[in-house]
């Protein structure tokens, strides 16, 4: 099969096992990766609850029991424990591991591994490396030394106290109190902070009554902030720290730990693990439904198929819209957060990806004028909400404007650029929108965010394996997707960053991934006992970051920017990167994930529709480049040595 038809073939095939993830009533849910972290915090929190209420209740103790049996699979040679299954250990999910076999009474039982963990967290600095791990921001490292203090293995004065009345204060002014933690964190504030007064109150008399006769009202914030689903942002450590906190407080009949816990059981995985969140639903959607409408043909061509799917996917993302001021965060109406479950809080990166996703419909679906003038509604209300959450220094945060201290509430480049995206894609509907001026500053931060070596660095995305756990090859793609949208990438700064992606490829032809993702112990360790040759070819690219790189190339041979040389240059990137993409594809390695997501605060997660929705956006791009220039030009001459020398 020739390079032309490989690519066609390859898409093909990866846009049918994308749509073959579709839930029936027409969305995606995606899988989020288990967690060893999630699962310390969880069994904990559970094994506390038993302990303090009398409770013998067989569901949890079997949770319990499978939670610790699989947590113990996961301790890597080095004695530690990483976030995920295929993660590198650190300092923060070790000490939680610990934290949870002592809280469920197993550490004489598991003594050795116990043993070895300690090695790996002294190793690693100890109490005083899990603090330098966190600099300044509190919203991790001290719920995990309360969550060892609760344990009994950490002194209560190696945690610090959290000034849980700072809650109280009307949620306008959070940004002017000078939270030690993220905006997210408000809960853990809360119950962290009042178990630490319970267990070792300020010695100060003044402090110790504000803090006492801040409890009741504090709780009262919980209870506001708590989503029927019973679990904060649908997460499980966060909703795990909130209950050990008020249960070691002598609050363990609150109503906040009865639904804490109902979360927990409902978001047990029978294996004996629990994900980091409940799903990525609406995200997960958005980047499926803008990865297939990159063909706009094929797009309309599924439009036409099952016209029924994609109208109850269409009404899905618009009731994902958040409609009221949000009770978490106090965001106005119009944004789209990452779930349509009741702990989602709209954000910068899911509602400009919505926003695309609507627009798509917008343009390629047979709609009514009831129809079109539904997604106007909601287009205008997203971009309104958006414009309005741009920071001070032009760019975008994730969540709350204004916080700006710690990451995830400062603004971020990915963030930013997908904002931009976002709005560029209705600017022309809104003419009485300030659209344009909102774009122009977005821009000018994003020029100001590019490291000297042309790369950009996001937020929400890193890679285990590179300097500072960075993830250039996300942020640097998605970043030039905003520079494509607004024709830009004859620009300087695009072109410098477009450099940096040729300059990043790996010799296999991928992008990304590092010294531990090889391929072939990958396969042996966690997918087949015998792997094929050819996988030894793949080298160490993930499929997540090589396709991202992928596309951006592709998109810039479509545009008429360098000269002859560094066309050609880039025309060789792009070929290359192609036939890696091919190569997963026939060896069964498309659909393979690696944990290059971060969620909050630093924790990593892999999901399972990322290697397929980046794979299928990129080869979308990559066939219809292919088919539109003039047969065997891509993947042949010069490109095809170089291929050719790789497999």
């Amino acid at each position: 099969m020739n390079f032309d038809d490989q690519t066609k073939q390859s898409y093909l095939s990866v846009n049918d096992l994308l749509l073959q993830q579709r839930a029936e009533n027409g969305h995606w849910i995606g899988e989020l990766s288990s967690s060893a972290l999630s699962t310390a915090t969880a069994v904990s929190a559970m094994a506390f609850w038993l302990k303090a209420t009398g409770n013998e209740d067989p569901e949890l103790q079997s949770q319990i029991q499978r939670g610790i049996d699989w947590l113990l699979q996961q301790q890597n040679r080095d004695g530690g424990f990483g976030d995920t299954p295929l993660s590198l250990s650190n300092i923060s999910t070790t000490l939680l591991a610990i934290a949870a076999l002592h809280a469920c009474g197993r550490q004489d039982e598991f003594s050795r591994e116990i043993e070895t963990a300690w090695e790996y967290v002294d190793q690693q600095g100890g109490i005083e490396g899990l603090k330098k791990r966190y600099g300044s921001d509190k919203t991790f490292a001290v719920p995990i030394l309360a969550h060892c203090a609760m344990a009994g293995i950490v002194p209560w004065r190696e945690v610090s106290a959290l000034p849980f009345e700072a809650s109280c204060v009307p949620q306008r002014f959070y940004n002017l109190v000078q939270m030690p933690v993220v905006s997210y964190a408000v809960p853990a504030l809360v119950a962290i902070g009042q178990v630490k007064f319970h267990c070792d109150p300020p010695w100060d008399p003044i402090r110790r009554t504000i803090r006492k006769l801040a409890v009741k009202p504090s709780l009262k914030v919980l209870q506001r902030m708590q989503p029927a689903s019973g679990g904060y942002l649908e997460a499980v450590p966060l909703t795990s720290f909130v209950v050990m906190g008020l249960v070691q407080s002598g609050q363990a009949d609150h109503s906040v730990v009865t639904e804490g816990i109902r979360f927990l059981r409902e978001s047990f995985r029978p294996p004996g693990s629990w994900p980091i969140d409940t799903n990525l639903a609406t995200w997960g959607t958005t980047l499926a439904v803008n990865a297939i409408a990159n063909d706009p043909n094929q797009f309309q061509d599924e439009l036409a198929a099952d016209p029924q799917v994609w109208e109850n996917c269409l009404q899905w993302i618009l009731a994902c819209q958040n409609q009221t001021r949000h009770p978490f965060t106090g965001a106005d109406p119009g944004g789209w957060g990452w779930t349509d479950l009741s702990g989602a809080v709209p954000d910068a990166d899911d509602t400009p990806g919505a926003l695309i996703a609507i627009r798509n419909f917008y343009d390629h679906a047979k709609l009514t004028s009831a129809q079109r003038d539904q997604i106007a509604i909601a287009a205008r209300k997203g971009c309104r909400w958006l414009i309005d959450l741009q920071n001070r220094d032009s760019g975008w945060p994730t969540f709350c404007k204004g916080w700006g201290k710690f990451p995830f509430d400062r603004s971020g480049a990915d963030i930013t650029a997908h904002v931009l995206r976002g709005l560029l894609a209705w600017e022309n509907d809104f003419p009485d929108l300030p659209i344009r001026k909102s774009i122009d500053k977005g821009f000018r931060y994003l020029d100001s965010m590019q490291q000297p070596d042309g790369s950009w660095l996001p937020l929400w995305f890193g890679n285990q394996d590179a300097i500072n756990e960075a993830n250039p090859w996300y942020g640097t793609a998605k970043v030039l997707m905003s520079y494509r949208d607004a024709k830009l990438f004859d620009t300087e700064a695009a072109k410098h960053g477009l450099n940096w992606v040729v300059a990043a490829q790996n010799e296999e032809g991928g992008w990304g991934g590092g010294k531990s993702l090889q391929w072939p112990e990958l396969f042996r360790n966690r997918f087949r006992t015998q792997p094929d040759p050819e996988i030894d070819q793949l080298g160490s690219s993930s499929v997540e970051e090589t396709a991202l790189c992928v596309e951006i190339l592709v998109d810039a041979m479509t545009c008429d920017v360098f000269d002859e040389n560094t066309t050609q240059i880039v025309h060789q990137a792009a070929g290359r990167g192609i036939q890696w993409l091919n190569l997963a594809v026939e060896t069964g390695c498309i659909s393979i994930q690696w944990p290059i997501g971060l969620y909050f605060a630093k924790l990593w997660y892999h999901e399972k529709l990322y290697p397929l929705v980046f794979s299928a956006s990129a080869l979308a791009k990559a066939n219809h480049w292919i088919q539109s220039v003039e047969p065997g030009t891509v993947g042949s001459t010069e490109t095809r040595v170089i291929v050719d020398s790789q497999t």
